[in-house]
């Protein structure tokens, strides 16, 4: 048996992550509350400074929600479609109103799309991405010509993946938007507290 490992390692393979957030999904909510989790709302408060209007998002590990419920306090006609590879979380995500579509899905999959998206977000989860650069060329195909692409990373992953060199690498793809300074990831939380932050970044779609 494989034992599960911490937040801060990434959980595991594809199959403990999904059961380890099957087994949180009902005290999620309340447990990132408590750690003072506040990427969601910082990132939409982000996102509405350089775009006023949004029409449709597609929200990748989309988990219970919380991002959405932020997009849609400020952009309250959005249509936005979810995935995650969570089938507990997808069922709370549902319960919300938030999402037109959700899809269980590992957002490093490919997403069978009948319409384009104005933007796509991706916030808190791309600690779990194996290969961010793969990631990046899907998410061209989700976006319509100047889509926004926004996403949160933990800074020490960021560094240790030269993040920036695989955002050059598609600079014929995406034109980097923002990059935000680091800020507290899970404060409340003692194993993050001050010492693990992460950062919002906005790409354009080229």
């Amino acid at each position: 048996m494989i034992k599960v490992k911490s937040l801060v390692d990434g959980i595991g393979n594809q199959l403990i992550t999904e059961k380890y957030y099957d087994n949180w999904a009902l005290n999620y909510d309340h447990t990132l509350k408590n750690w003072n989790y506040k990427a969601p709302v910082q990132a939409a408060n982000k996102l509405i400074k350089i775009k006023d209007k949004i029409s449709s998002n597609l929200d990748l590990a989309c988990g219970t929600g919380m991002f959405a419920k932020e997009l849609k306090k400020i952009y309250p006609n959005i249509v936005i479609d979810g995935c995650d590879i969570s089938s507990k979380s997808l069922k709370i995500a549902k319960l919300k109103n938030l999402y037109r579509n959700l899809f269980k899905k590992n957002f490093e999959k490919k997403i069978k799309i009948t319409k384009k998206y104005d933007s796509v977000s991706m916030i808190g989860s791309m600690t779990y991405c194996k290969k961010p650069s793969a990631l990046l060329s899907l998410i061209t195909n989700y976006l319509k010509k100047n889509g926004i692409f926004i996403f949160s990373h933990r800074i020490d992953l960021w560094e240790r993946q030269d993040f920036d060199s695989i955002i050059n690498n598609h600079n014929k793809d995406f034109t980097l938007m923002h990059k935000y300074r680091p800020i507290n990831y899970l404060p409340e939380n003692s194993s993050f507290s001050n010492k693990i932050k992460i950062r919002i970044v906005i790409l354009k779609k080229n």
